[in-house]
């Protein structure tokens, strides 16, 4: 697939990105129909912004600190939009938007949750579902909605919870799930979103 042709995604991290790397790895597929064109950090030392620069990838970092929430993701927006970006994928960014930025990407914002949404929204995922006594965890990618992990669900990965599993052990299990999930599933997204102009009004309403 053409590079100009590539839906422009920026995703954003908090930490190590490797959800962000499995999205980037999966871009350089030749029938990929997204290429990962900005990687933006709320913390400025953030590895993953070193392992993106690595690979050739544009960057941006910026301490969330001392900033109001809507302040900090007005200037992460305007980046974004400087860079081109038509999607945005939240990859361990640990830091809740704003609604403002969310309606600005309205339908072109997506994230992927440590859990089997709706169980288990927000933190600790994995030590809640070991108390809770779950059988299976998992992982799920949805769209971002101005309520916390309760948007539209696009994709989900079931994990077994083993006798003796710590929270620890299994969340590296659930991270080699997301890892083939993301990507799998946003480049599903890309494509759905991008036929819709092709349909009819007609067959969007079916």
């Amino acid at each position: 697939m053409a590079e100009r042709s590539r839906a422009r995604v920026g995703v954003l991290i908090s930490g190590r990105g490797s959800n962000m790397l499995a999205l980037l790895y999966a871009a350089r597929q030749a029938d990929c129909p997204y290429v990962i064109a900005l990687v933006v950090a709320n913390d400025p030392e953030a590895p993953g912004l070193a392992f993106a620069r690595a690979e050739g990838v544009a960057t941006f970092g910026l301490s969330h600190k001392g900033r109001k929430r809507a302040d900090f993701d007005a200037l992460v927006d305007a980046e974004l939009r400087s860079a081109g970006i038509e999607y945005v994928a939240l990859a361990g960014y640990m830091r809740l938007l704003s609604d403002d930025f969310v309606a600005r990407w309205a339908g072109r914002i997506v994230n992927i949750h440590p859990s089997l949404l709706p169980r288990h929204k927000g933190l600790d995922t994995h030590a809640r579902a070991l108390a809770e006594g779950d059988r299976v965890a998992g992982c799920t990618v949805h769209v971002v909605t101005e309520a916390l992990d309760d948007g539209p669900v696009l994709g989900q990965t079931e994990v077994a919870i083993l006798p003796g599993d710590t929270p620890d052990s299994l969340a590296a299990r659930v991270l080699i799930a997301e890892h083939q999930l993301y990507s799998r599933t946003l480049a599903a997204f890309v494509l759905r979103e991008a036929a819709q102009p092709l349909l009819s009004p007609q067959s969007r309403r079916a």
